[in-house]
């Protein structure tokens, strides 16, 4: 069982773990008795106000620690992997899946493919449920972990295996009905492909799904991201802009019909629809309370919601002189450029550059900002008049990180560039300070 034992990489400075000497290379053997199999048993085993926590040291000494402490309250230990175990990889072959569509020659990170339900709960990825046993399954429910993130896609069992080419994707009907009955949160997203999953069968699965409420809280809607390498992989088309009115109408009528039975809108459409069809963003609270931000849902309303708040809170000031530069996307081109015109009517000395990038890596389907690369980036900027500062939306880098997916990072582009960037955080308060320096 040695090989269960899970080696400690960092003790928080104050912590519990820290004022009781764990320190890093450590072994966690048990707690209260209990092996830790993985992380899903340890965030529910050191809950507990009181814990018998079993470490095994450096030089072989076994230290059983008694610990009484607030519930909920952490230990301030690191693990060398986040999961605690091996992760588990998908055995889907999603007609829409991004990372058959990735080039080759990226790090090898981006082309693992997780299927884990344990992250869904601790990093909040989706899910599709295909790659779960029953005692997977079983033991979510012992553990109450919510919520549970579903990649739901269809609610035709047919039709899903057929999407997910997964033989077992009809289980999922069977495993929500044990969380719901469980009381399991949860949320699910529907990745929409044109002429697969869209129309009809849209109408059906929201049906379907609306019956798991008030456990399931709330349903995606996006469209399908399609890149330039698609070379024998399945047809898929984008929609156009008709095309996402058409999805909006759908899911509008269905967010009328479910807020008169329960009180909540439930599904909702990405923002790349919104933007897509040219429609304005519904307000803030048709959101209920912004459960999807992670998936382009509302991410648009919140930052036009806090920069109005920001912007009618300061003066105007024609003193300031300002000369910067932003990145996007060329999909929210036209609403960025719509909040730097009302900024410079405050700051007339303020110039705001905005630089809408077009995705050559990817090919040009691909219009969002989070999936620009710093090589292209790079290549439209060069001759370009950039200001005293080059404003980047965080949402390129990987979190907590200073890479983009290219692995070129925003030292790399201040130095070839040759000026300041800085990264700024996707708020409006952020979005206006950083403009205003």
């Amino acid at each position: 069982m040695k090989d269960k034992f899970h080696k400690v990489m960092h003790v928080k400075d104050g912590s519990i773990a820290y004022e009781l000497g764990i320190q890093q290379g450590d072994q966690l053997i048990s707690i209260n008795n209990q092996l830790v199999e993985d992380a899903l048993d340890y965030h529910f085993l050191v809950d507990d106000d009181y814990l018998e926590v079993l470490i095994l040291k450096d030089n072989g000494e076994e230290w059983l620690l008694e610990i009484e402490k607030d519930y909920d309250e952490e230990l301030g230990i690191d693990f060398e992997n986040d999961l605690m175990d091996e992760y588990k990889s998908c055995s889907n072959k999603c007609i829409f899946c991004f990372i058959d569509q990735l080039p080759k020659g990226m790090r090898d990170t981006l082309y693992f493919k997780d299927d884990d339900s344990r992250l869904s709960f601790l990093q909040g990825n989706y899910i599709t449920l295909t790659n779960m046993k029953d005692s997977d399954v079983n033991r979510l429910i012992k553990y109450h972990l919510s919520p549970i993130n579903i990649s739901v896609h269809s609610m035709n069992m047919e039709l899903r295996k057929k999407m997910l080419h997964n033989r077992f994707a009809d289980r999922l009907v069977g495993y929500m009905k044990k969380f719901y009955d469980a009381g399991i949160t949860m949320n699910g997203q529907i990745v929409l492909c044109k002429g697969i999953n869209d129309g009809k069968e849209l109408d059906y699965s929201i049906d379907n799904l609306r019956k798991f409420i008030p456990h399931m809280q709330s349903v995606s809607v996006v469209p399908v991201g399609l890149s330039k390498y698609r070379e024998g992989l399945f047809e898929l088309e984008l929609f156009t802009k008709e095309e996402a009115v058409e999805v909006l109408d759908i899911i509008h009528k269905w967010q009328d019909i479910i807020y008169e039975e329960t009180g909540t809108h439930f599904i909702h459409a990405g923002d790349e629809f919104y933007l897509l069809a040219d429609k304005p963003f519904p307000d803030e609270d048709n959101y209920d309370g912004y459960l999807q931000l992670e998936n382009g849902v509302g991410m648009s309303r919140l930052l036009l919601d806090e920069f109005m708040l920001c912007y009618n809170e300061i003066n105007t000031n024609e003193e300031l002189v300002r000369n910067v530069s932003i990145v996007t996307g060329t999909l929210a081109y036209n609403m960025i450029k719509d909040m730097i015109d009302k900024l410079e009517e405050k700051f007339p000395n303020v110039k705001v550059s905005i630089y809408p990038i077009i995705n050559n890596f990817f090919g040009h389907n691909i219009t969002v900002s989070g999936l620009l690369t710093g090589k292209d980036i790079i290549e439209q900027l060069k001759d370009k008049e950039l200001g005293e500062e080059l404003l980047l939306p965080c949402n390129l880098l990987r979190s907590g990180e200073e890479t983009l997916l290219d692995d070129i990072t925003v030292t790399d582009i201040e130095n070839t560039l040759q000026v300041k960037v800085t990264v700024v955080k996707s708020t409006g308060q952020e979005f206006i300070r950083n403009i205003l320096g």
